[in-house]
């Protein structure tokens, strides 16, 4: 395991856990590094979000070292070594082991939640070239989106999970990255968008805000892919009320405005845009057979 500068105590005391064995006076210390755990790490930093915590957006150098270090992730992934050192500047910290629950190697790119810039975290999963993106712009705002991306992730060799650091309330609103498109969110979707990967970004809603629907299903500005006809398909046969956004209104929840589709609109890269209501996000049954549903689809790709 490898880990880089940037982040607080709080990533820090997550690094490494040291399991320390007495076999008696004369033995010495025996030491056990446990693997780090990503999603430990990406929960506890995220864990008491809130709408007064500082965010900011970077500035034109600071977006354009982020570009970079997306290309090169992405021009060799099997090479962190080069991204490791621009995202380091920039002030995150990387950690680099072995997913316990998968077993596939990853690299976790990370900030404190807490302190200025407050710019999220990247997760890729090395054991593939990168092929999907799962998106969570509004972590603990829209409740247990955060989890579920996990979940998905770890279904999805070759993935990565993007998610914002802030409350999207935080700063104004600036920190509402889904529709901020000088936001760091943003500028890693954007090298994304351009290498034609497919983005899934999952959002939630309030029950009243559609009452006969579980689920929405659209492609934002984006042109409709066979992806997000495949995950719509998925949902309905997961037993979830789909609204699909290509066959009839969803009321306001189908992404129009959305900054990550518009540049994949542009780019006519696949982009989709997954609202899920509060039954189905605070079930967690419920949540667990939409995760199945969306790795089943996206791993069929």
């Amino acid at each position: 395991m490898r880990i880089r500068s940037g982040g607080g105590s709080k990533l820090v005391k997550l690094a490494t856990v040291l399991v320390v064995a007495l076999a008696g006076c004369a033995e010495p210390e025996k030491q056990t590094t446990v693997p780090v755990d990503p999603e430990a790490v990406l929960m506890e930093n995220l864990a008491g979000l809130d709408r007064d915590d500082p965010y900011r957006d970077p500035d034109p150098d600071e977006r354009e070292s982020a570009r970079q270090a997306i290309r090169l992730l992405l021009d060799d992934p099997g090479n962190p070594s080069r991204p490791d050192e621009i995202l380091a500047r920039l002030g995150f910290t990387a950690y680099h082991d072995v997913d316990p629950a998968t077993g596939r190697p990853f690299s976790l790119f990370v900030m404190n939640s807490t302190d200025e810039p407050a710019w999220g975290a990247l997760l890729v999963d090395r054991s593939a070239g990168v092929r999907t993106v799962i998106e969570v712009p509004h972590p603990t705002a829209d409740i247990n989106t955060e989890k579920l991306g996990i979940a998905v992730f770890r279904q999805l060799p070759g993935s990565v999970l993007l998610v914002a650091g802030a409350h999207r309330t935080a700063a104004d609103g600036a920190a509402d990255v889904a529709h901020n498109e000088r936001s760091m969110f943003h500028q890693f979707s954007v090298e994304f968008a351009r290498k034609g990967l497919l983005q899934i970004q999952l959002h939630g809603f309030a029950d009243r805000s559609l009452p006969d629907a579980q689920a929405v299903v659209s492609s934002g500005p984006a042109t409709v892919s066979r992806a997000a006809r495949e995950v719509g398909d998925g949902l309905a046969d997961a037993g979830l009320t789909t609204c699909l956004a290509w066959l009839t209104r969803c009321g306001r929840l189908e992404g129009t405005r959305n900054e990550q589709g518009r540049v994949a609109a542009e780019q006519d890269a696949p982009f989709i845009h997954l609202e899920l209501g509060w039954s189905v996000r605070g079930d967690p049954a419920s949540l667990d057979r939409v995760a199945k549903a969306l790795g089943d689809r996206l791993a069929s790709r």
